[in-house]
């Protein structure tokens, strides 16, 4: 799922080299800590959070797959 969050994130972005995810593990709870650029942020929220939304839908549809829970925070 990082790959797919990774791929996702790096086409809205200028900056992709400085995004970083990190992931920590708790059980069947999958949750993404995303650190970006300041400029960056609005891009990935998006208007309304719309944008980051339809991000969460992808990552629980795939966790969805697996038994899984998955959480993204954006830092």
């Amino acid at each position: 799922m990082k790959e797919v969050l990774m791929y996702i994130i790096g086409s809205l972005v200028e900056k992709p080299q400085e995004v970083k995810v990190g992931v920590s593990e708790d059980g069947d709870i999958t949750r993404f800590k995303l650190t970006l650029s300041s400029s960056d942020r609005g891009k990935v929220i998006g208007k309304e959070g719309r944008v980051v939304k339809a991000i969460r839908t992808v990552l629980q549809t795939a966790a969805a797959r697996q038994n899984r829970k998955v959480y993204l925070d954006i830092d």
